[in-house]
């Protein structure tokens, strides 16, 4: 019982430590020196492709660009493709107390793009601004809460008309692009807009595509060709641990393809041309205010395999904040509100698990007796657990149990953004980074050189101690000495975890610790 109970915490954290994410991708096709007109039939829904252009816009010779302000984001157009340039959330902030910056820079292709092909032909053209006039900056605030900017283009029998639709009250961008003169359609939405953090190694960075329901990750380290998804396409996107960037389809989109450029990735999608219409997401993923968006992008927060748990663990989580106001006290109800179901089972395993190491001796003496009869000595260990009403694996189901809740709890206290910046108390001021407060290990140590050191790990370790010390066991005594490793190596292993998950598993610890107490002295006086 005591081997499978070792196996079963050693697999899970296995599992939770090599826990990693792959996918693939393509090479770009050289760009087009032009562009040939090829006439297509649209669907009628579609507006005329003559009519896109209602009088031939004077391209300029020098790139312009145009700031829009909102109460949530700064960002800025450029004239040179009529693309982004620069963009920046206002109620998030990065170490120094500045605003996140999504997009510094346009990188490899500057995000949304179009074109004819996967190069995007058209990022380099200059094109003309429509609106507002004179291609003055846009501030928008309570009294003017929607503006609208055109980009415009025509040159050798090709057409574009960009229209961008912004919102004060939400991160949202409407797309509409009305083309004609392209034998095809391509946008991206870049190589680096949305990543905040690409050193993150927990959880997946990079380009990200939403198929019906299942969310589909691309790592760029992986990427040697290119991946191709033609049907059931909802949305793309280049992501980190809390921000994104996505471009959503009002308009069917026949491919989204995802290819690597240099060292970085490229996701796209191709339609036809004529009017092309999509909403643009830039900025926090805060579940709910994807959620109520209702085109799906809830997805992007990936709550793990265990998300049918999650999603209301979380909903939980953020109702104890409502009344409480923190988010660790939040964590800490949350904890005994998710060990009451368990109570029964454990208390069951405890008494078996008292059991086992009563019928001890009687065990070794089956075992020495029969060691060279595996089945006799499995037949008459089966009669002895029978004579004392012992199950073997009574000590092993919670854990098991639990496994699900725990890692749907690792999934919420790992990536939600709400817990970003959300002190505790004392000395913890952010539940989403590690304890730091005894600073790091020194980077010359191997394996865990640069790790972070902080009291909550610790104390997290020291109650595994005594958690270990007063639970029953019907190990021998080397089986115990390598068992009291353990909490040694978990504490290592929490040392660089988010405090919010130390301080799950610390407040799971003590709960446990005090329900071994009662139990044992249950037992000690039914024993009496």
């Amino acid at each position: 019982m005591e081997k499978r109970t070792v196996l079963a915490v050693v697999l899970t954290f296995l599992i939770l430590v090599l826990y990693q994410y792959f996918f693939v991708p393509t090479q770009p096709n050289q760009v087009q020196k032009e562009v040939k007109t090829e006439k297509k039939e649209e669907p009628k829904s579609l507006q005329p492709v003559e009519a896109v252009v209602t009088k031939t816009p004077i391209m300029p010779s020098e790139e312009k660009v145009i700031r829009v302000e909102t109460e949530l984001y700064s960002a800025v157009f450029t004239t040179k493709g009529g693309t982004l340039k620069y963009y920046e959330i206002k109620n998030y902030k990065d170490n120094e107390g500045k605003n996140v910056i999504l997009l510094k820079n346009p990188g490899i292709k500057s995000p949304l793009s179009i074109g004819s092909n996967d190069t995007f032909d058209l990022s380099q053209s200059n094109f003309a601004v429509s609106a507002p006039i004179g291609g003055k900056d846009i501030k928008l605030d309570n009294n003017t809460k929607a503006g609208s900017l055109i980009f415009e283009y025509a040159n050798a029998g090709v057409a574009v008309k960009r229209t961008y639709t912004f919102h004060n009250d939400n991160y949202t961008v409407d797309i509409k692009d009305e083309v004609s003169g392209l034998p095809d359609y391509w946008i991206t939405i870049g190589t680096d807009f949305g990543i905040y953090d690409s050193k993150d190694t927990v959880t997946h960075t990079g380009p990200v595509l939403l198929k019906e329901t299942d969310r589909i990750e691309f790592d760029t380290k992986k990427l040697n060709e290119s991946s191709s998804y033609k049907e059931g396409l909802k949305w793309i996107a280049q992501e980190d641990k809390y921000f994104f960037a996505s471009l959503v389809p009002i308009t069917s989109m026949e491919e989204a393809r995802v290819w690597k450029e240099k060292d970085s990735s490229i996701i796209a999608f191709r339609g036809k041309p004529g009017t092309n219409s999509f909403i643009l997401y830039a900025g926090p993923k805060e579940y709910d205010r994807l959620k109520d968006l209702k085109v799906g992008l809830e997805h992007i927060v990936d709550f793990g395999f265990f998300s049918i748990l999650a999603i209301p663990l979380f909903w939980i989580l953020k109702l104890f904040y409502s009344f409480l106001g923190n988010y660790g006290w939040a964590i800490i109800l949350l904890t005994i509100i998710v060990r009451i179901p368990f109570i029964p089972l454990v208390n069951k395993s405890q008494t078996a698990m008292k059991k086992m190491q009563e019928i001890q001796p009687r065990m070794a003496e089956v075992k020495e007796k029969y060691k060279k009869d595996p089945q006799k000595m499995q037949r008459e260990m089966m009669e002895l657990y029978k004579k004392h009403k012992v199950n073997p694996l009574g000590g092993c189901l919670p854990i098991l149990l639990q496994i699900p809740v725990f890692f749907a709890l690792y999934k919420i206290l790992m990536i939600a953004i709400e817990l970003r910046g959300a002190p505790f108390m004392l000395w913890i001021k952010d539940l989403s980074a590690p304890d730091t407060l005894f600073g790091h290990i020194p980077s010359s140590i191997p394996l865990i050189g640069g790790f972070a050191v902080g009291p909550l790990p610790i104390v997290m370790g020291i109650t595994m101690l005594i958690q270990q010390k007063m639970t029953p066991t019907s190990m021998d005594p080397k089986q115990n000495q390598i068992m009291m490793l353990m909490p040694i190596v978990f504490t290592f292993l929490f040392l660089n975890f988010a405090s919010g998950l130390v301080l799950y598993w610390l407040m799971n610890n003590v709960f446990s610790i005090a329900q071994q107490f009662y139990a044992n002295r249950k037992l000690a006086k039914q024993a009496a």
